[in-house]
């Protein structure tokens, strides 16, 4: 007699929010993955349906709880913003990311990063980039039916999906939105605002002080009138 072996129920397979990897190995991959994360979000802050995440679990196949990476930061065009503990792709019309970002850290090895773009090259990542702040190298790659090959000439590349403009220099990666606009940090955008908002107040006070001189030169202007008709002299006639 043959024993047929039932499949576990997929409904009862937990999905971890966490790997127990850490988000990043030190203070300049942290702010990488953080400025290129919140400029990613803010670019696309008016679509309700483009969700950007960094360091999230990508669960790409039903019950496998096993079978997971979690992107410094991804961009997944199609699905709505909000919360979420992990990025389960049946629950999301099954659609992958398109686009991943990888910060390289002293603490990569290199058989897990060849791991990691194997499974984003399987599980239908359209654009990987990949960024090492040590030595300011960028790799990036695109997906040709199904494999995703190199960009040859990055500088100066448009990601064809966020419409975003890379740059290299000397201080390492710039990014610049489709209107040509620099990506920036909270602090340089704090900055901008607060220059912003001085301009439109010292705007406002040089109105304010221009509507007074105004007003002091008309009523200095009726009351030369008022002393003109007191004198019977009609200023008309003048």
């Amino acid at each position: 007699m043959v024993t047929q072996l039932q499949s576990p129920d997929k409904s009862n397979i937990i999905y971890p929010d966490d790997n127990g990897e850490p988000m990043s190995d030190n203070t300049e991959q942290f702010r990488l993955i953080v400025w290129i994360k919140e400029n990613s979000e803010l670019l696309f802050a008016n679509d309700p349906n483009v969700f950007v995440a960094g360091d999230l679990l990508w669960y790409p196949v039903e019950g496998n709880n096993k079978l997971c990476q979690a992107p410094d930061v991804m961009v997944v065009f199609g699905r709505p913003k909000g919360y979420r503990g992990s990025y389960q792709q049946w629950n999301e019309d099954n659609i992958p990311p398109q686009v991943v970002f990888e910060i390289w850290s002293p603490g990569n090895r290199p058989a897990a990063m060849i791991q990691k773009f194997k499974f984003y090259e399987r599980y239908g990542v359209e654009e990987y980039y990949l960024y090492d702040p040590q030595t300011l190298e960028l790799t990036g790659w695109q997906r040709v039916e199904e494999e995703l090959e190199a960009i040859e000439q990055i500088d100066g590349w448009i990601s064809p999906r966020l419409g975003v403009r890379f740059g290299l220099s000397e201080t390492g990666l710039e990014m610049f939105g489709p209107s040509g606009e620099p990506f920036v940090s909270f602090v340089e955008l704090a900055q901008l605002r607060q220059q912003a908002e001085a301009r439109a107040q010292e705007a406002e006070e040089r109105a304010t002080e221009a509507h007074t001189l105004l007003e002091q030169e008309r009523s200095r202007s009726q009351a030369l009138e008022s002393r003109l008709r007191e004198m019977g002299i009609d200023p008309n006639q003048l």
